[in-house]
């Protein structure tokens, strides 16, 4: 196993641009990074190297992020879409309707997508991970992430289409 602070500066910057894209809120992000790896220290002894380590960490974030939206919730009634506004998009590693949409207009109509296929893209898109461990970090197939992904893009091309004939 690699030491705890190679692993740490290796995946620290992954594992925030994927929370940070659920968050909007750099403190939130910063804070649930800081967690994650508080609970992968201690329970490195659970991963049974199944899948990356960048997969399991972002998984130990995802769950952070939803114990503190239920959290939240119970305090008071927040629409969730209200809290998982996306932000920046640093590179753009699919295909062709990516790279040529603006990052904020990509964004909007991320938005507009379900919690799911959001979540999906958001991994492919800004955590670079494979279908496979998208797969597993939402608890599915790689064939299922494959398709979600597809039929998001799907819709924003739609969109796209449906934009320029106004």
């Amino acid at each position: 196993m690699q030491d705890i602070e190679e692993i740490y500066q290796k995946y620290a910057g992954i594992v925030y641009k994927y929370i940070f894209c659920l968050t909007e809120n750099e403190n939130l992000a910063e804070e649930i990074v800081q967690e994650t790896f508080c609970v992968a220290i201690k329970n490195i002894n659970k991963f049974r190297g199944d899948s990356k380590i960048s997969t399991w960490l972002c998984q130990i974030a995802k769950y952070i992020w939803y114990e503190k939206l239920r959290k939240q919730k119970k305090q008071k009634e927040i629409p969730i879409d209200e809290l998982e506004n996306t932000v920046l998009l640093e590179n753009f590693v699919e295909e062709e309707i990516f790279q040529k949409e603006d990052k904020i207009e990509l964004f909007k109509k991320m938005q507009k997508l379900d919690e799911q296929t959001r979540n999906v893209m958001y991994l492919r898109i800004l955590g670079d991970l494979s279908y496979e461990e998208i797969g597993e970090v939402m608890g599915k197939t790689s064939n299922w992430a494959r398709v979600v992904f597809f039929r998001g893009k799907q819709k924003i091309k739609e969109e796209n289409k449906n934009e320029e004939r106004m």
